[in-house]
């Protein structure tokens, strides 16, 4: 499998349901914001689709309207900062998958809706921040939870040419973001996102170690190597 006219020398990987699996700690924070809203939820709803979208449009999709959406993210917080970041498991492979992609000379940065400042204990807990050149999120106050705006801003701000990158996801969000960028797409099938999210992804893969058998990323890039500095 490869990228068409690829020369891929940086790789943007998500967060939620790419490299980690949030479900228990988003799940137990959202039903914490509702429940303190008196909006107490189902325990039988399906929670799923909130993994990968900006929070607030969640919120005021359970909430029916925008009025109260502010306040629920900030209870959110108030329970994920100290505890729902920690709720959180590494995928199989993904550790390995990291270290060796390094090893072969790539960069990697860190693309992902949640504000970094989280992004960043949340690699530092698993072990995961030393692989990556640089860590990319949004802020609190909201900007930057648009993945197309995200992808934008890490391009600029790193000096990368579209043509050598690709963005690896698990949702619409991931894929439709690198497009409108000019950016290849690599769709994980074990996240969140439905079969007709990703179908129109450049690649779809069934496990993260599978990006080492993309003959895009089997060999060293031509690239001179930089070391990953924590972020």
């Amino acid at each position: 499998m490869n990228f068409p006219s690829q020369i891929v020398q940086n790789i943007l990987i998500d967060l939620d349901g790419t490299l980690t699996d949030p479900k228990v700690g988003i799940h137990s924070c959202i039903r914490y914001a509702m429940e303190k809203l008196n909006q107490t939820l189902d325990k039988n709803i399906d929670l799923d689709w909130t993994i990968g979208p900006p929070l607030k449009d969640s919120f005021i999709q359970l909430l029916g309207s925008d009025k109260h959406a502010d306040q629920a993210l900030e209870l959110y917080r108030e329970r994920f900062a100290p505890i729902g970041l920690f709720e959180n498991t590494v995928y199989p492979h993904v550790n390995t998958t990291l270290q060796t992609l390094v090893e072969r000379g790539y960069r990697l940065y860190l693309a992902t809706a949640k504000p970094h400042v989280y992004a960043k204990k949340i690699l530092t807990h698993f072990g995961l921040s030393e692989y990556f050149t640089q860590i990319y999120g949004s802020e609190l106050t909201g900007e930057r939870t648009n993945k197309g705006e995200l992808i934008a801003y890490i391009l600029e701000q790193e000096q990368l040419n579209p043509k050598t990158c690709v963005m690896v996801g698990d949702r619409k969000y991931d894929i439709l973001g690198a497009q409108q960028n000019g950016v290849a797409t690599v769709a994980v099938t074990y996240g969140y996102g439905t079969a007709e999210e990703i179908e129109n992804a450049d690649v779809q893969i069934h496990s993260f170690d599978d990006l080492l058998n993309l003959s895009s990323l089997s060999n060293t890039p031509n690239t001179t190597k930089t070391a990953p500095t924590s972020a």
